[in-house]
């Protein structure tokens, strides 16, 4: 059985973060979990130091100070590459992204060999649940807007819920990743094809959270509208 590792960036996750946990563990399937903190000041550390000690499969990184989605993803898939992973996956924290979906990921790059798979809100019409149209609206504009400036065939360019072959991540700089907020999902797809890997978009429903805050700031899509352009620019950076 391929060893399979799923990480999960937190700030604040009090609310959700021991149900992911079980839920992910109650699949019928031999996941890792690996929770990289950005500092929670609300009892998210407790709960997963309390859940650690019940699985040995859990594992986690307490990084002080707020260094971004990004840099969280990035420390997690440095720590996956020193272990035995076979699949890496991302994935939130707040059931936006459904557990049971992560068979479907791994069934599709471990099964029918693609590189990476994608949970995708976009690839067949728009599965996105509790959000205003407002935000879809700006949302499903973002992917077609990335679509368009790096030619990429991808749907769902902002999307977090990904699997990762191991090759892919061993292969790319990660030191060279540029973006913090959700720029770096489009940056990390876009190297992938830049890279020529195998990416199939798998269709999933996307449920907006029903416990705890979003971290969505206008910082953060300003770095993604602009940051999709200098992507572009710097093609060859990969």
């Amino acid at each position: 059985m391929s060893a399979k590792l799923v990480i999960i960036p937190t700030l604040n996750e009090v609310e959700n973060i021991e149900n992911i946990i079980k839920s992910i563990f109650a699949l019928p399937a031999d996941f890792s979990i690996l929770i990289v903190d950005d500092q929670s000041n609300d009892g998210t550390q407790e709960k997963i130091l309390e859940q650690a000690e019940k699985n040995k499969r859990l594992y986690y990184l307490f990084r002080k100070g707020q260094k971004g989605l990004g840099r969280a993803y990035v420390a997690g898939f440095k720590w996956a590459l020193n272990k035995d992973f076979d699949y890496i996956f991302q994935m939130d924290a707040d059931f936006s992204h459904d557990p049971e979906d992560l068979l479907k990921l791994y069934k599709t790059c471990h099964e029918f060999n693609y590189d990476m798979a994608i949970g995708s809100r976009y690839v067949k019409g728009v599965n996105v649940v509790n959000w205003p149209m407002k935000r879809i609206l700006l949302s499903w504009l973002a992917s077609k807007y990335v679509k368009f400036i790096t030619r990429m065939p991808i749907e769902d360019a902002t999307a977090g819920f990904v699997c990762y072959k191991r090759k892919i991540l061993k292969n790319l700089n990660l030191n060279k990743i540029q973006f913090v907020g959700y720029a770096f999902q489009i940056e990390m797809k876009y190297k992938v094809y830049l890279h020529k890997y195998k990416i199939k978009e798998v269709p999933v429903i996307f449920t907006d959270r029903e416990k705890g805050k979003s971290k969505m700031s206008a910082r953060i899509i300003k770095e993604a509208v602009f940051g999709v352009l200098k992507l572009k620019l710097q093609k060859h950076n990969t």
